[in-house]
């Protein structure tokens, strides 16, 4: 993983299949740890899908707000709504069912899809998120 010069962000891309629970979490996720870490000036964050839903799954919405991030206002995207070139690329389990995106680095996070399953399930993958994601961050905050 390499950072860019100074004057360039450094884009990180959350891919899922709906982009409606798992990626929306951990964009939210890396938007607020990057703030609170003080990286959030070098980094833009995005999520995407292969195939999205219209809206964001409201128990995503709704663990997220049990964290303290809002995600409600963030919006479900193609992943051609996004640019063509990430530095950073994390897919959340569909690595089969993911286009090549061109990328310096990438990790598939093997993350079960809480969609259509309980909100005690949507906590779970939540805290998964949670840890992978300020893992992520810190080691891009550590490359400064």
């Amino acid at each position: 993983m390499t950072l860019k010069a100074q004057n360039q962000k450094h884009k990180i891309a959350f891919i899922c299949t709906g982009n409606s629970c798992r990626s929306q979490m951990a964009e939210g996720f890396a938007k607020y740890l990057a703030a609170k870490t003080g990286v959030g000036d070098i980094l833009e964050i995005y999520s995407a899908g292969t195939n999205p839903k219209k809206v964001i799954n409201p128990d995503a919405i709704k663990v997220m707000s049990e964290a303290g991030i809002d995600i409600s206002n963030q919006h479900t995207k193609l992943i051609n709504d996004i640019p063509s070139f990430i530095d950073t690329v994390i897919t959340m389990g569909c690595i089969d069912g993911c286009p090549a995106i061109s990328h310096n680095y990438f990790e598939d996070w093997d993350l079960e899809d809480p969609d259509g399953k309980s909100i005690e399930k949507f906590r779970e993958v939540r805290g998964k998120i949670e840890k992978k994601t300020k893992d992520l961050i810190i080691k891009i905050k550590n490359m400064l």
